[in-house]
């Protein structure tokens, strides 16, 4: 019988978070609290901008934009931000989103299964992303388990289970 498997990757759905980001604009455009503040939102290449004019505006931007993406599906660990930072009258803070699995997240993951998995599971790193292989579909349901009840500070999801 051949081996099962299934990959472990960290993808976001970028489509899911342009609107994410939309509806955020769309709010803050609207928002009572928001008017004469200069708060925006926007992206920037590949990073996401948040303009206001004082410190808790940016925070308050950046509450609305997180709960649009919870809405959307799309988890918090995959968002990178950094601190409000001033810039002349206006505070600026950028956010990335994180796609695929570092190389040092996905050794850290391997370490999880080789440890405390069941025996006879294999995880392979593949470029961003992890492989895991078993004869049993079983363990790899308990491999699944595992990992989602583990403090990883990254969000993963489970694909191509055969």
């Amino acid at each position: 019988m051949a081996d099962s498997s299934f990959d472990i990757v960290s993808k976001v759905d970028h489509q899911e978070a342009d609107n994410a980001l939309n509806q955020a604009r769309k709010e803050i455009e609207q928002r009572y609290d928001f008017k004469g503040t200069g708060a925006s939102i926007s992206w920037s290449g590949e990073q996401i901008v948040i303009v206001a004019n004082s410190e808790e505006r940016v925070n308050a931007v950046l509450d609305v934009f997180q709960s649009k993406l919870i809405k959307r599906g799309i988890s918090l660990k995959s968002l990178e931000s950094g601190e409000p930072v001033a810039s002349g009258k206006e505070y600026r803070l950028t956010l990335s989103l994180k796609d695929g699995i570092s190389s040092e997240n996905a050794k850290k993951i391997g370490k999880i299964i080789r440890d405390e998995g069941p025996k006879g599971v294999k995880s392979q790193i593949q470029g961003d992303e992890l492989r895991v292989q078993s004869k049993s579909r079983d363990d790899l349901q308990s491999v699944i388990a595992l990992l989602k009840g583990s403090d990883l500070d990254i969000d993963l999801q489970f694909i191509n289970y055969r």
